[in-house]
């Protein structure tokens, strides 16, 4: 009788063991296939939050607030042209802003009274009204002594001895002023003293 009761709680002890082993068992499965700090989500399992809404299948591209897109060049400002310098000068960089193109001579009088306005005026609007000076009806070297005698060579000064802009422009005679909107509209083609020069390119820096 003692035998017998032994041998049943050695057996309760076995099963209790096999039991033990089994639990022991399920909860090592159940640890080597959960997710891991920022490792692959358990199959079948939703996907973890990133905080931000889905977006739809052939949806556009939300913009990333970069650069904006260049102003679209207007026929008026398609010409190119090399200044006095000897550098290449491309009007399609003045897009989007008031332009002012000064056609003016070497020997002209008037153009020199005008020389002393733009020399002033030029370095204040630069990067808001951009004034450009388009030389003509002279030799190159007369054209040079001019820019440097009313100091403007900060100025872009184009060099066209061959009347190109002049025609392209329609300019007849010196000097004349062509001004041109940030739409690429001509707003005024003719004379302008310095202070009506003045007053245009103020009022088109502050429109």
């Amino acid at each position: 009788m003692r035998i017998s009761r032994a041998w049943t709680g050695v057996g309760q002890l076995r099963r209790a063991a096999t039991a033990g082993a089994l639990v022991v068992a399920l909860f090592g499965v159940a640890a080597c296939t959960g997710t891991a700090p920022g490792g692959p989500a358990v199959a079948g399992s939703a996907p973890a939050s990133t905080g931000a809404p889905p977006t739809p299948a052939g949806a556009p591209p939300t913009p990333t607030g970069g650069p904006p897109a260049p102003a679209q060049v207007p026929d008026v400002l398609r010409f190119t042209g090399t200044t006095l310098g000897g550098a290449a000068f491309d009007a399609a960089q003045l897009a989007g802003k008031p332009v002012v193109l000064w056609f003016w001579a070497p020997w002209c009088a008037t153009c020199a009274s005008q020389a002393w306005t733009v020399a002033e005026i030029e370095p204040r609007y630069r990067d808001t009204v951009p004034i450009v000076g388009v030389a003509g009806l002279g030799e190159r070297k007369a054209m040079k002594e001019f820019v440097t005698e009313f100091d403007l060579g900060a100025t872009p000064q184009i060099e066209d001895t061959k009347g190109a802009l002049w025609k392209r422009f329609k300019v007849t005679e010196q000097s004349i002023f062509v001004i041109i909107d940030r739409n690429g509209t001509v707003v005024h083609h003719g004379f302008l003293d310095g202070e009506a020069l003045t007053a245009k390119v103020t009022a088109l820096a502050g429109a």
